[in-house]
């Protein structure tokens, strides 16, 4: 029997790829590196891969737009079928020993060079501030980099690319966490076709708990439904209050609530939303059908275990 195609935000040594080869420990998968975030949800949405992992929030920076945009704007067959939530800490790193002051350039993703920002602001203003598409990437970079640059990236990426860790714990507050998403083909029972550790890896928030979790099955904890709408009357006084009404008089707990540009002008948006419970709950439904019938289009991303 072939081993599940899994694709990740790579190269290995990123933060996505510690998420995964943490919550699937034991579990034997053929894991796939892709170089963007939009790249791993398209891998799900051609049949390239049968799950992803990517980011999709973090405590410092908020929401990883280019997970929410391809989401919503590049395929409706994609689906969110589990979370995990995970610490995130991060090092300088650097091709050789270097004093701080030595350092020319930072090489980052975008995600990581904002969640040091105050570390580079303070410690390093004398340098600057490059993109990468991932953190082992920008490691790799820095590598093969013959001058004074550093990344910023995790103690794995450092090792498997031959670099020192100059500072550990740069993050600009210690209790920084992301979280990830699975990823699977939007149709069928995409959690019952799913290993134990990929159904249930919702629940997983570090490494001890996605062992709990797989021992304790799959009814284990509450479910998270997220969605993203936009619409007819948008421009209209009271819109988007009328909207939300429709969980507040059913009861459903909204967790998170934020707008995106349509990328058809300005002023045009998109509302993305988790809320508390299963698309199937009668109260969760009936909610939905109320918004359903306020807005142009109504999409549900999925329902899962919350992490």
């Amino acid at each position: 029997m072939s081993s599940m195609r899994v694709g990740y935000l790579g190269p290995e040594g990123t933060f996505t790829h510690e998420a995964l080869t943490d919550a699937t420990a034991g579990t034997q998968l053929d894991p796939v590196p892709l170089p963007t975030i939009y790249d791993t949800v398209m891998a799900v949405h051609s049949g390239v891969v049968e799950r992803a992992l990517v980011p999709i929030e973090n405590s410092l920076e908020g929401s990883v737009n280019a997970t929410l945009d391809a989401l919503a704007m590049e395929t409706e067959d994609v689906a969110i079928v589990g979370e995990v939530v995970r610490p995130v800490r991060h090092c300088l790193i650097a091709r050789s020993p270097l004093e701080l002051d030595e350092i020319e350039t930072v090489v980052s993703h975008p995600q990581a060079n904002a969640q040091c920002a105050r570390f580079i602001r303070s410690r390093l203003p004398q340098s600057r501030v490059l993109a990468a598409p991932s953190t082992a990437e920008a490691v790799r970079i820095v590598a093969e980099h013959r001058g004074p640059w550093a990344a910023l990236g995790n103690r794995v990426a450092a090792e498997r690319y031959g670099c020192q860790v100059l500072r550990a714990g740069v993050e600009d507050v210690a209790e920084n966490e992301t979280r990830f998403v699975w990823l699977a083909p939007a149709v069928g029972s995409h959690q019952d076709r799913a290993p134990a550790s990929l159904r249930d890896a919702g629940h997983a928030r570090t490494g001890g708990s996605a062992q709990r979790a797989r021992e304790a099955g799959p009814s284990i904890g509450p479910w998270k439904t997220a969605i993203v709408f936009w619409g007819v009357g948008a421009e209209a006084p009271g819109w988007l209050v009328g909207c939300l009404s429709e969980f507040a008089v059913r009861d459903v707990n909204l967790t998170r609530i934020e707008s995106r540009p349509r990328k058809q002008g300005l002023g045009r948006y998109m509302f993305f939303v988790d809320l508390e419970g299963r698309d199937t709950e009668a109260h969760v439904a009936d909610a939905l059908n109320g918004l359903r019938s306020r807005v142009e289009v109504l999409r549900v991303l999925g329902s899962f275990p919350a992490a």
